[in-house]
């Protein structure tokens, strides 16, 4: 692949229900297609983030929390939109109240928490004490403990991949990659040009939940075995610190992916990729293109926040 061009590294965006949202570091937009098939693109500003309203926690090896924690709040967000366009269009969808959305969407996101919680702390723990073995260190329970995570975490991913649903996300996750890698390499946004890209992608979600569970395990292997009450706390603890130590790993692999370490940094979060991506259609890739024009336009200044707009990819282009 070729030499990156300059910028375009701040272009990310994520998969959404039956669309993708992209964003640049001014802006955001989300493209989903409705039950009908028409598509809608929506575009706003990003609001003032912990960052920019803290521009002293923007260094290195501070920021990263502080990214993941924005970057989650504007995917839920983008979440929220593409369900409401589902919702709103689909005469056998009833529509919620917004306090019985909200409360929804927080039990949601509590749900997925405690989930996390069981599936990556508890059940590992649980695990390795029923498969350790007399004279086994501590040491050796904390390294089986992270490889338990690695493997939970890669079959979790492989088995709701097989729902239909879940899959169709995950075409959209590879229409996502496509687009931005053709942003990458070509300087060009179209159907044409991602549709010869790979669907997999550096600086993707995927290699960040990995990488951490990766650097954990050499982290936490060190740390001695305390009781669980104990070493679950103390573990989350310590799970910002190595986000982001991560955040900085991935985002200087990116910039510089042709180089032989970034590679193999890369390499494992890039296999990881064949699971949560899946090969888009065109139409899927469509959308894709269809938000990356948009947000493009918006942070280039050819283009203003409008309301949201139906159509083809056209109607959201730059022009």
């Amino acid at each position: 692949m070729g030499a990156q061009r300059p910028a375009y590294w701040r272009y990310g965006g994520q998969a959404v229900i039956e669309g993708v949202m992209m964003r640049s570091p001014r802006h955001f937009a989300v493209a989903c297609r409705k039950p009908n098939g028409e598509m809608i693109v929506h575009a706003e500003p990003i609001e003032k983030t912990i960052l920019g309203k803290l521009q002293f926690l923007n260094r290195p090896l501070l920021r990263g929390i502080f990214m993941l924690i924005d970057s989650l709040a504007l995917g839920i967000k983008s979440l929220h939109f593409s369900s409401q366009v589902q919702i709103q269009h689909d005469p056998d969808i009833k529509p919620m109240s917004k306090p019985v959305q909200d409360i929804a969407i927080g039990a949601s996101a509590l749900g997925g928490f405690a989930i996390g919680m069981f599936l990556f702390f508890v059940l590992p723990t649980l695990l390795t004490d029923w498969l350790a073995r007399e004279g086994w260190g501590a040491i050796a329970r904390n390294m089986v403990d992270g490889g338990l995570r690695i493997a939970i975490f890669l079959l979790y991913v492989g088995l709701i991949g097989l729902m239909p649903d879940i899959r169709r996300v995950f075409q959209y996750h590879g229409a996502e990659h496509k687009a931005i890698n053709a942003l990458e390499e070509e300087g060009v946004v179209s159907v044409e040009a991602a549709r010869r890209q790979t669907r997999l992608h550096p600086r993707c979600g995927t290699s960040f939940v990995l990488l951490v569970l990766i650097l954990s395990i050499f982290v936490f292997a060190f740390l001695g075995r305390p009781p669980a009450y104990i070493r679950i706390p103390m573990h989350l603890a310590l799970l910002p610190v190595i986000a982001s130590v991560t955040y900085e790993i991935i985002r200087l692999a990116g910039m510089f992916k042709s180089g032989f370490l970034a590679r193999v940094l890369l390499a494992p979060g890039l296999w990881t990729q064949y699971l949560t991506t899946r090969e888009p259609t065109d139409d899927q890739i469509e959308v894709a293109v269809a938000a990356l024009q948009k947000v493009r336009a918006l942070e280039e200044g050819t283009l203003t926040v409008e309301e949201p707009t139906s159509g083809s990819t056209e109607a959201a282009s730059a022009g």
